[in-house]
């Protein structure tokens, strides 16, 4: 007999794809396989751990967060990894840009480097900072000078605005 449970997940790791592997099976982590990649400890809280792929069926739902966007800045001189947390709505960034504001460029740009971490390769130091970010249901919001021009390195901003 099957027994169905739902469950939350508000929050996962992302596993490495192998692409020695091909995506069709053989690499759990290789796109386009959707996959949530938990800890055993996690797993044993709503099932039975017994190692490898365990099929599951799953729903987006949308994310509710209290307070604003939360953008934590670190790296080192030419080299910006932005964190950016509490995202509200689909819960995840499909793109991210950057502005120096004071500086009279234009929106540059960002990089996914890791999980929810993007990056930029400007020198940014000493200009305040705004961001555009497009969440994965295609929302877009500015956050207009999130940063202030007095920021360093392994700071967190926390901005007044959400996604809806």
């Amino acid at each position: 007999m099957n027994h169905m449970h739902v469950y939350t997940v508000t929050a996962t790791n992302f596993c490495p794809p192998n692409y020695a592997l091909p995506s069709d099976g053989g690499g759990w982590c290789n796109p386009p396989r959707p996959h949530f990649d938990m800890a055993q400890p996690a797993w044993e809280k709503i099932g039975v751990y017994r190692g490898g792929i365990v099929p599951v069926l799953f729903q987006r739902v949308p994310c509710r967060r209290r307070g604003g966007v939360r953008f934590t800045v670190s790296g080192r001189d030419y080299f910006e990894l932005v964190l950016v947390t509490n995202v509200a709505a689909a819960g995840s960034v499909r793109s991210m840009e950057v502005k120096a504001t004071g500086g009279g460029g234009g929106w540059m740009a960002m990089s996914r480097n890791w999980g929810a971490n993007w990056q930029s390769l400007a020198y940014l130091d000493g200009h305040g900072l705004s961001f555009r970010l497009t969440a994965t249901d295609g929302q877009t919001v500015v956050f207009t000078g999130v940063v202030p021009p007095s920021w360093r390195f392994g700071q967190t901003f926390a901005s007044t605005q959400q996604f809806k």
